[in-house]
């Protein structure tokens, strides 16, 4: 999150609103830290309004910074002052660069709270300083947050383990205020902005990391969203994991029409196709059972590719039968491991 340097600070000191607003956090949530820290401004204008000093600031960016990680808010509030007076400052050697370890409310035996606003329940420390980042809209935080949690625990715990819940929870909360009468549009642009950030984070993983660590060869898995379907998270998720694993990925997006799916199937000899439906609506098995058909290769040697079938809508579809040439896949793992078997299977494609 780009802030001002301490020297562009008004030599008067910043109001708690105007702080409130360059962190990118409530001015409530200041007010809180001062209430139950005593993690406040050193001075008063006129005896009356608090004037948060470049000092101040200083400590207050690192106190949103170490919350954003996961530590506990007084943890992080005990940190900070000791940083702010330590004569390197919050930006020496003690700084950014050397992070506390996190503590979890687990390991301090301790409720859960995950200081976001978000219903997340026993989560990775990640999770929770993602949740705090994602709320506040810091953008740059919420991006660092998840290049951190996919070179550290790859792709697939990342996913399920700290990006996964943190979007959940924000559907809960989204969902949850509309039925009280709240707001809830308010964790729409939430919602938005943290699955930008997972899907870009997932696709410079598969990019710039798994392919050169793990060369992929063999034919590639074309992933593909059904007509209407936009809902690409969930193969941006599929295409990192599959790179981790050395598989190559023919990734063509969402709502790809029923005409040009068939025409990539036929042009390209990939090891499978995965097709993702979110819901019935956009579960056409239809268009399964015709892409399940279509055959590539020379003539008298012309061969079909197994399809995969994955996401929620495929369990609303009324022909619960599988049909030749597909099959339902229930989870992550699960298409996981029949991509990966499909390759010792057949490993010329």
């Amino acid at each position: 999150m780009a802030t001002p340097q301490r020297d562009e600070l008004p030599v008067a000191g910043l109001t708690t609103g105007q702080l409130a607003r360059l962190l990118g956090v409530s001015p409530t949530t200041l007010r809180s830290w001062d209430r139950r820290y005593g993690f406040g401004p050193a001075s008063r204008a006129d005896g009356r309004h608090r004037r948060w000093s470049p000092d101040d600031v200083a400590m207050a960016r690192e106190m949103c910074r170490l919350t954003a990680t996961g530590t506990p808010p007084a943890e992080a509030a005990r940190t900070a002052r000791l940083r702010a007076r330590s004569p390197a400052g919050p930006d020496g050697p003690d700084g950014p660069d050397e992070w506390p370890p996190v503590l979890s409310d687990r390991a301090e035996g301790t409720a859960p709270r995950a200081g976001s606003g978000l219903p997340l329940g026993r989560v990775r420390s990640e999770c929770r300083g993602l949740a705090r980042a994602a709320v506040r809209l810091d953008a740059e935080e919420v991006r660092e947050l998840l290049r951190r949690a996919v070179a550290h625990h790859g792709p697939a715990v990342a996913w399920e383990e700290v990006m996964s819940p943190a979007l959940q929870a924000v559907g809960r909360k989204w969902q949850s205020s509309g039925e009280r009468g709240e707001q809830g549009e308010q964790y729409v642009e939430v919602e938005h902005l943290l699955s930008w950030h997972i899907s870009a984070a997932l696709r410079h993983y598969y990019l710039d990391a798994a392919r050169p660590r793990r060369a992929a060869t063999g034919a590639p898995v074309l992933l593909s969203c059904l007509p209407g379907e936009q809902h690409t998270l969930p193969l941006d998720v599929l295409t990192a994991v599959l790179g981790d694993e050395g598989l190559a990925v023919l990734m063509l997006g969402g709502s790809v029409p029923a005409d040009a799916l068939i025409i990539a199937v036929r042009r390209v000899a990939s090891l499978a196709v995965v097709l993702w439906a979110q819901t019935g609506d956009t579960a056409d098995l239809a268009l399964a059972r015709r892409v399940a058909g279509a055959r590539w290769g020379v003539r008298g040697a012309r061969t079909q590719t197994p399809v995969l079938l994955c996401g929620p809508g495929w369990h609303q579809v009324t022909d619960a039968a599988e049909p030749p040439g597909l099959t339902y896949v229930t989870s992550l793992h699960d298409a996981v491991r029949t991509l990966t078997g499909l390759r010792w299977e057949h490993p010329s494609r």
